[in-house]
């Protein structure tokens, strides 16, 4: 299964919050409170997106975490990589060449699936993430909410894939 470490969970419900007051300073203990993430849980992320790059730390009585970086500007992929490292669903795809290369078929499309995924989670930045903090009515699907454009033989695939 791919899917998200808990704290990469858990940093991006952080972020997120963080993110509909970008420029305050934000407590632990109050991420803490408004996220029901554990106080524990929170300083250890905090100090993890601090070395990432991603959050600062000012000391002091009103001191807290904010932002290094506009919302818009930190996507979902630089919190993963912050946490977990490169976006990979293959160990090929990150140190290139394995045991098996001479007779695998399965790099250049794992290859094409790790640009896929990295491209929609680099897609989502915390400044879309804030905003379904506190989403308004919808009407309509816009287009611009689903970026990713797939080569048109992926059909067949697709297809394939619901007939089961």
């Amino acid at each position: 299964m791919l899917k998200l470490g808990k704290l990469t969970d858990y940093a991006t419900v952080l972020l997120a919050a963080m993110a509909a007051a970008p420029k305050r300073l934000h407590a632990a203990q109050e991420l803490s409170r408004s996220t029901a993430v554990a106080a524990p849980t929170v300083a250890k992320l905090m100090k993890q997106l601090q070395q990432g790059g991603l959050v600062e730390s000012v000391r002091g009585a009103r001191g807290g975490y904010r932002l290094l970086l506009a919302p818009a500007q930190v996507t979902v992929a630089d919190v993963i990589r912050a946490l977990e490292g490169p976006i990979a669903v293959t160990d090929c795809v990150v140190h290139g060449a394995c045991a098996l290369e001479a007779g695998c078929g399965a790099k250049a499309p794992f290859r094409l699936i790790n640009a896929a995924i990295t491209q929609a989670l680099e897609a989502v930045t915390l400044a879309d993430m804030a905003a379904s903090l506190n989403p308004a009515p919808r009407i309509a699907v816009k287009a611009q909410e689903f970026p990713l454009q797939f080569h048109p033989a992926n059909r067949q695939v697709n297809a394939h894939v619901r007939r089961r």
